[in-house]
């Protein structure tokens, strides 16, 4: 057995990251003060992030808006891996990085019951990024890089209408712009005349797609509201290039073109807010992704000799396995006054991955996240301030077979600080 194979075969999904978005493809949210009740925002979407949580919430603005978000998200993930044969001991822990999103929008009410917007940000995003230099030993003793960045950029037109005074109906169109980073060992391969090193493995793509969004909010009572979101799945077609460092050390060429599809899947959720006192607003909101769209991906390798060995390698169509998920998220808001708010929230978010697919530039775990945040009007101007942090799960992934003496262990925590301004025209 080449001694590489266990560290190897624990990368071999080359397809998708998390943007720890945490899980999947998506963000958990858009917006300050949404992330900070939880992300328990569907039935209230009543600042400029309803572009993003239910644009049905538009047809109550009565003035025109603008509104701006930035947020950081910070993840760390680790990686315990023992093996008696070969000997190995990998203790890694991912470099400190930061992925920046960010949601700018914009609402002018076109008429009394007619509401237009345009918003502009990024629904998913994130990455790992490692140390070479732990996973060394199983790479020969060379510190490969190992990184992995996934984001998508959407400009969203919105339109929104007031049908009654209690219901309300929208809609978006979205417009997708997806780019995709990634760096690992490209691994051994047979080319004839025994097993050789292919160097490091990197690709670069990007693409388009376009989706929608619907949203319906009800009122039926003052103190309640009910809100309901369909985002329709949106395939991004990426096109890109990758390389193979060594390929050209054995008169093979060491760069191809590549294509590949990756679906951002449909997304419904469901919520409600209630007021049982002037001062405390509560809200919660239920999410269903379907995930199992995502079975498999098939990259297309355009140059025939790359197109053939990663046939060969089984390496140019990944299974994922993933699993339809569903989020269950609460918040909260108390007015200290009539221009400050306290808000806190949580929520959990199951892991669609199995752990056979499990990955350490995949990461894919059930998230405890609780959030805390405050809000400070000033006249038409308002300011929010946010916090989240994800617990995620220790997972094992067991397997059986030589050099196998424990199972290799992911973790991941993600630390995510936000801000937003909105002002009133």
């Amino acid at each position: 057995m080449c001694k590489r194979t266990p560290i190897l075969a624990l990368a071999a999904v080359l397809i998708l990251t998390s943007l720890a978005s945490p899980n999947g493809l998506n963000l958990n949210g858009l917006g300050t003060r949404a992330q900070a009740m939880g992300g328990a925002y569907v039935s209230l979407a009543n600042d400029f992030s309803a572009v993003f949580w239910n644009p049905a919430g538009a047809a109550g603005f009565r003035k025109e808006m603008f509104g701006f978000y930035a947020v950081d998200l910070m993840p760390k993930a680790t990686f315990d891996f023992f093996s008696e044969y070969p000997a190995a001991v990998i203790d890694a822990e991912t470099q400190t990085s930061h992925y920046l999103g960010f949601l700018g929008a914009y609402y002018r009410p076109i008429g009394s019951k007619i509401v237009v917007g345009l918003g502009i940000g990024t629904p998913s995003g994130l990455g790992t990024m490692w140390d070479g230099a732990d996973f060394a030993y199983q790479t020969g003793g060379t510190a490969y890089d190992w990184s992995s960045k996934v984001g998508m950029f959407s400009i969203t037109p919105l339109i929104a209408v007031r049908l009654t005074e209690w219901l309300s109906v929208g809609a978006t169109i979205n417009i997708n712009y997806g780019n995709f980073n990634l760096k690992m060992p490209a691994g051994p391969a047979d080319l004839g005349e025994g097993t050789v090193d292919l160097g490091q493995y990197e690709e670069n793509m990007n693409g388009g797609g376009f989706g929608a969004t619907f949203g319906v909010l009800a009122k039926p009572i003052e103190k309640l509201a009910i809100g309901l979101t369909v985002r329709t799945p949106s395939t991004v077609s990426f096109k890109g290039s990758a390389r193979m460092s060594y390929l050209s050390l054995y008169g093979l060429p060491d760069s191809s073109d590549l294509e590949r599809k990756i679906t951002w899947p449909l997304w419904i959720a469901g919520g409600v807010s209630f007021r049982p006192v002037e001062r405390l607003l509560i809200s919660a909101d239920v999410h269903w992704t379907q995930w199992s769209k995502l079975d498999r991906i098939t990259t297309d390798y355009l140059d025939p000799v790359w197109s053939a060995l990663m046939a060969e390698s089984g390496k140019d169509v990944r299974t994922l396995l993933w699993a339809d998920q569903t989020q269950f998220r609460f918040g909260a808001e108390y007015r200290l006054n009539g221009t400050t708010a306290l808000r806190a929230g949580y929520y959990n978010d199951p892991a669609p991955a199995p752990d056979s697919t499990l990955n350490v530039l995949l990461p894919s775990h059930t998230y405890n996240a609780f959030s805390v945040g405050v809000g400070k009007a000033i006249g038409d101007l308002q300011l929010d301030f946010g916090l989240e942090y994800l617990a995620g799960n220790t997972r094992r992934q067991y397997s059986e077979g030589p050099g196998w003496d424990g199972p290799p262990t992911y973790g991941m925590n993600i630390l995510v600080p936000s801000v937003s301004v909105q002002y009133r025209f």
